[in-house]
């Protein structure tokens, strides 16, 4: 008897939730997890939108690794899964307006409103550092 598809996708997936999780990124996989936890987040908070793409785990993952060393970071710490938990990416995805869906990204909220965001144009073409170095001014900026 074969391994069913999700089960397999969700072997696969692990390794790249576990790389933001151990981070002390906090996964969010339902709509309700996403509304709850943002409402209810004051101050900043970072929203990682993780991917199975080359660009999530050569560049956005470990920029965010990176970024997160650095002495000013948000207060809230949170990821959903692009293309696996797709009700709760779609729900965090409605705090990002005015940019259109795009994964890898990765958004800072502050008091729940949109101050920063790297759209994945703006990873692909850049390395983990260049990211880092882009949310670590952003963290300078709005997390103080």
């Amino acid at each position: 008897m074969g391994m069913s598809f999700d089960r397999y996708m969700r072997d696969m997936v692990q390794p790249m939730r576990d790389e933001l999780t151990s981070l002390g990124i906090q996964e969010l996989t339902t709509p309700e997890e996403v509304e709850e936890q943002l409402q209810a987040a004051k101050g900043t908070t970072l929203v990682v939108i993780n991917s199975v793409c080359g660009c999530a785990a050569g560049q956005a993952r470990p920029g965010v690794a990176h970024a997160l060393q650095h002495e000013v970071t948000p207060d809230h710490l949170f990821t959903v899964f692009a293309g696996q938990d797709k009700e709760a990416t779609a729900k965090a995805r409605e705090y990002f307006a005015p940019y259109p869906p795009s994964s890898p990204s990765i958004a800072l909220l502050k008091d729940g409103e949109l101050v920063h965001f790297i759209e994945r144009h703006q990873v692909e073409n850049r390395s983990a550092e260049e990211i880092a170095a882009d949310l670590t001014d952003a963290f300078d900026r709005y997390c103080r």
